[in-house]
């Protein structure tokens, strides 16, 4: 099943938020896909203590192919941010600030005057 943890624990690893070399016993498992548990066939990524309280720990459905789906590495970051946000708002609709904005600017003002 599983080697033996004596052989695991002097392993080292590098942290993906912060770039540390860490003990693997001091480490924390990241599964981009989000299903930890799901073991078979996957090599997980790995996230130090202080970065892994850091992380946001809410559901992140759909994130890694609308990630990917952004295509990262490709073109400068403004483009990749820029893409995101498109898709974003294809998805989910206009962000907070930008319903926020619309709202300041008129847009809808008769449904708040009734």
């Amino acid at each position: 099943m599983w080697g033996a943890r004596r052989n695991r624990e002097k392993r080292t690893v590098t942290c993906i938020a912060c770039g540390d070399s860490i003990p693997r016993s001091d480490a924390r498992e990241y599964d981009k896909l989000g299903d930890r548990w799901e073991r078979e066939g996957k090599e997980f990524e790995h996230l130090c203590k202080e970065c892994f309280r850091d992380l946001c720990h809410q559901p992140r459905d759909e994130l890694e192919a609308l990630l990917t789906e952004s295509r990262p590495g490709e073109d400068s970051r403004e483009n990749f941010l820029a893409r995101y946000d498109e898709l974003i708002a294809e998805r989910y609709g206009p962000l907070e600030d930008e319903a926020i904005e619309s709202r300041e600017n008129g847009e809808g003002r008769e449904e708040r005057e009734r």
